[in-house]
């Protein structure tokens, strides 16, 4: 997997990918994360990337012609499955959107900043819209960090465990259930005698009746929807 994360802050995104899971994955090959400096396309002075909005208001917006550049010219080296941007009003991210573009090869993610960019990008080139909440952030850059790594962690082959994906929580739309490890007595807090049993059918039992009771009661949203489905 290719993901080209396009902003104008790139500083902001020099650590999240050199270290753990995500770091692995480059290291194997398996993973290719680009950081693309959006003022290497603009053709202003002084690098200038964001003007007043028309019609007034409060905050800046990203210019057109920076952003345009730059994606036509990744896109004139190969072809993208995705052209992400990330922005408050999008599509809400969830583990399913993120199995889904787990599957692709390469992924463009555009970068919002001060008030966003021009909707004509928008209407131009984006495919795909996404949120990771109802909040606001200085820039899109966490948010495509956080949408790079959880793609990045569902590749066959990064994990050293091919289960331990398939087990985290939202997969099955269930929160996961509680884990324990040693010791086995904690400041008088003992581990749950079924998970020392050796049982496996127990264990699994267990763990499936914890998942939709931790469900039901931190995230009564998610457990209407699984009632539902």
């Amino acid at each position: 997997m290719r993901i080209d994360i396009i902003t104008c802050v790139p500083q902001l995104l020099a650590s999240p990918f050199d270290h753990s899971i995500v770091k692995r994955a480059k290291d194997k090959g398996l993973a290719s994360i680009n950081v693309i400096d959006l003022r290497d396309y603009t053709t202003y002075a002084h690098g200038q990337l964001d003007d007043y909005a028309y019609g007034g208001g409060a905050g800046m917006v990203l210019m057109p012609e920076p952003i345009a550049n730059c994606i036509m010219s990744l896109q004139s080296e190969r072809k993208y499955d995705a052209i992400m941007y990330m922005t408050p009003d999008g599509e809400q991210f969830s583990q399913s959107i993120a199995n889904r573009y787990s599957m692709v090869e390469n992924i463009m993610i555009l970068c919002g900043h001060y008030k966003g960019v021009d909707e004509r990008i928008r209407q131009k080139f984006i495919t795909h819209e996404i949120s990771i909440g109802d909040y606001v952030l200085s820039g899109g850059e966490l948010a495509a960090a956080v949408v790079a790594d959880a793609l990045v962690r569902l590749i066959p082959n990064v994990l050293s465990d091919e289960t331990s994906a398939l087990t985290d929580s939202f997969q099955d739309g269930l929160l996961a259930p509680p884990v324990y490890t040693r010791p086995e007595v904690y400041e008088g807090m003992s581990v749950p005698q079924v998970l020392l049993s050796g049982n496996h059918k127990a264990i699994e039992q267990w763990r499936n009746d914890q998942a939709i009771e931790r469900t039901k009661t931190r995230r009564p949203d998610l457990y209407q929807k699984l009632l539902g489905s």
